[in-house]
């Protein structure tokens, strides 16, 4: 999830607040992100404050907001690349994980207009990352969809245009991502 707020509510995990009374010192413990999430992260988080004595972490650990937190991309461009993403999802374009029926044979169904919106507010998010997509061309649509959709690396993104070298692929990809942020930005009205 790009940017979200990770919080986890400690009431449904069973961890009690207090036990006979007493504050339960697990309680505490319980909240946030684990040590090995941390860790993962990178150093690619903050923790703010949620005004009620808690805290709440900010994970930036994606492709892109790896980016913004190195400078390699403004704010602007990172807004305007957040937003793209979120047409995309709110389109319905991300990719489900389907079940197979092995005792069914394996066919499209066209009562449920698999591809279509079902809402007049996908087609509107369809209807705007589709603008989007035009503008930035084929060949940087690749690279955006890849690295700030599909949330893949910079270096695969770069290798599937075309560079082999992990520096050239990684360079190109992250300048089609700048210019795609820029040109986003511009087209609607960020920075």
């Amino acid at each position: 999830m790009h940017g979200a707020a990770m919080t986890r509510n400690i009431r449904r995990t069973g961890v009690q607040s207090t036990i006979k009374g007493k504050a339960n010192p697990l309680y505490a413990v319980a909240v946030g992100p684990t040590r090995e999430r941390l860790a993962k992260a990178d150093g690619f988080f903050t923790v703010g404050d949620d005004q009620q004595g808690g805290k709440v972490h900010t994970m930036r650990d994606d492709p892109v907001g790896r980016m913004f937190a190195r400078k390699v991309i403004t704010g602007a461009e990172y807004s305007a690349l957040q937003k793209y993403h979120m047409h995309w999802h709110r389109a319905g374009l991300e990719m489900g994980v389907g079940t197979v029926d092995l005792n069914r044979i394996f066919s499209n169904d066209p009562g449920s207009m698999s591809g279509m919106a079902k809402t007049e507010a996908q087609a509107h998010h369809r209807k705007q990352w589709r603008d989007a997509r035009g503008l930035l061309g084929h060949r940087t649509g690749i690279v955006v969809d890849s690295v700030v959709c599909a949330g893949n690396t910079l270096q695969d993104a770069g290798s599937a245009i075309g560079w082999a070298n992990k520096p050239q692929a990684i360079a190109a990809a992250t300048e089609a991502v700048r210019d795609a942020g820029y040109r986003l930005a511009k087209l609607w009205g960020i920075g």
